[in-house]
Parts: C-alpha cells; sequence; structure tokens
C-alpha cells in the first residue's frame, strides 16, 4: 500500500482543483494536489513538500479532513496491489500565489463547481466530504 497526502486549498470559499495531464494515467481528470509519502516522513511534511513542488506555496497550516484506502487495481506493480491510503488535509493558510508546475491546468472553484468536475474516482468522496464540512465562503485566508 501506498501512502499519500493530498491538500485541499482554501481560499475565498473556493477550493484549487487540479487537472491531471491528459498524458498521465486517468488523463483529463481532476484532482487535488499532493503525492506520496517518503520514507521517514509525516504527512504534514511530505504535504508541504509536495505542495511546494507542484505549486510553489509553503503551507502555513493544514487541517485533517479524511483519511481513505483506494485502490486502483490498474495502477498494481509487482507485490504492489494498486491499494493507496490517502490522508487529505485542508489548507487554509498558506504562502504564495499557485503556479502551475505539474498539471494540465489548475482552477479555483465553488463547491458547486467541483461537484460538476470529471473527478479521480478516488477523491470523491473527498468531494462530498468537504461540501458537507464547509460553510460557504469558509477557506478565506
Amino acid at each position: 500500500m501506498r501512502d499519500v497526502a493530498v491538500g485541499i486549498l482554501l481560499r475565498d470559499g473556493k477550493v484549487l482543483a487540479c487537472q491531471r495531464k491528459a498524458t498521465a494515467r486517468y488523463g483529463l481528470k481532476w484532482e487535488f494536489p499532493g503525492g506520496k509519502i517518503e520514507t521517514g516522513e509525516t504527512a504534514p511534511d511530505a504535504l508541504k513538500r509536495e505542495l511546494l513542488e507542484e505549486l510553489s506555496v509553503y503551507v502555513m497550516r493544514a487541517e485533517p479532513l479524511h483519511v481513505q484506502q483506494w485502490t486502483y487495481p490498474d495502477s498494481a506493480e509487482g507485490a504492489d496491489d494498486g491499494s493507496f491510503r490517502v490522508q487529505y488535509f485542508t489548507v487554509p493558510a498558506f504562502e504564495g500565489e499557485p503556479v502551475n508546475r505539474v498539471f494540465a491546468q489548475i482552477r479555483w472553484v465553488t463547491l458547486e463547481e467541483l461537484s460538476t468536475l470529471d473527478i479521480l474516482e478516488g477523491n470523491r468522496d473527498a468531494v462530498g466530504l468537504l461540501s458537507a464540512t464547509l460553510r460557504p465562503g469558509q477557506g478565506t485566508r
């Protein structure tokens, strides 16, 4: 099982959605930024590193939202069965303006707009939970 840290950046009542490149696995699906937790790294440390690498932002505050296990069978390799343990964090405080370094595009969207995007299957539960827990306008940094 691969451990992953994912950040949901919040600003002015919107969340940052990121679209995978067309050439990536699950091309053009929308997701939240983040990545694999490296050996010896905590989830919050991985989150900070990944968001700096992918978006050039510095996480000032991250709050745990949800932990989920998900399996993508077509991601299996060798002894790896394609399973992921994903730790989701809301990120209401960060420094810097997000810069797209690895995605097809990034976009600030409302929760309503987010629910209309073609979201990566493993992120859908987090989208539903986010919609159920955030109040309109929450997330202003």
